[in-house]
């Protein structure tokens, strides 16, 4: 499966996801074109995901925007570990994720993370190859699997977001808990990564405001 880096294999792939699964048509059509961001797989990737962990597009956004005006410390891994912590003052960042990407960023420098071999990773392998470093959860890896290495499969649970949108766009009568959704999900293989850029565009465009991850 070609990864989803490029609009033309996300169009496809939308256009098979529909044939697969006829209900998501009137989704589709609600939800209107699918031009995500996607982004290189690095640190640079991660350490925007990472950022982003628990907080709303804007707030990330603007946490983001600020880190990235200190030098080159947002997109290199030495870079950033050659910077103190008063360097990070007013950035945004909490203490435990400023830890998360100390961590991340010395596996990276130290050789114990290639996220280029990730990236080419099947799912169960990549998550666990990213999980295993304390404040990367699933949610985490699931969202630079998708955004950075443009995995063509992953359809992130434990996104409140995505759980809604499913859940008003097949009238679902009880709120899909992660392992329910997961089940619905399963359906939507091989391409659960445009399933779940159509369930947020859709929810996107129902509550007029942005909710793509990154």
């Amino acid at each position: 499966m070609p990864n989803i880096h490029h609009q033309e294999v996300i169009d496809q792939q939308l256009a098979q996801l529909l044939e697969q699964d006829r209900r998501l048509a009137p989704v589709s059509q609600a939800a209107g074109p699918l031009h995500p961001r996607m982004h290189p797989p690095g640190f640079e990737g991660l350490a925007r995901v990472i950022c982003g962990q628990q907080l709303s597009v804007a707030s990330a956004g603007a946490i983001w925007q600020r880190f990235s005006t200190r030098g080159d410390a947002a997109r290199d891994p030495g870079s950033y570990l050659a910077l103190c912590d008063a360097g990070l003052d007013g950035v945004g960042l909490s203490r435990s994720k400023v830890q998360t990407l100390r961590t991340v960023a010395r596996a990276l420098v130290d050789g114990q993370l290639d996220l280029a071999a990730i990236a080419g990773q099947p799912v169960a392998d990549a998550l666990a190859a990213l999980t295993r470093y304390k404040g990367i959860g699933p949610w985490t890896a699931e969202i630079y699997l998708m955004f950075c290495a443009g995995h063509p499969d992953v359809f992130p649970v434990g996104d409140l977001a995505l759980r809604k949108s499913v859940e008003m766009a097949l009238g679902l009568d009880e709120a899909a808990q992660p392992s329910a959704l997961a089940r619905i999900a399963s359906a939507w293989a091989p391409y659960r990564s445009v399933a779940a850029l159509l369930f947020w565009r859709y929810y996107g465009a129902v509550r007029n405001k942005e909710v793509m991850p990154v």
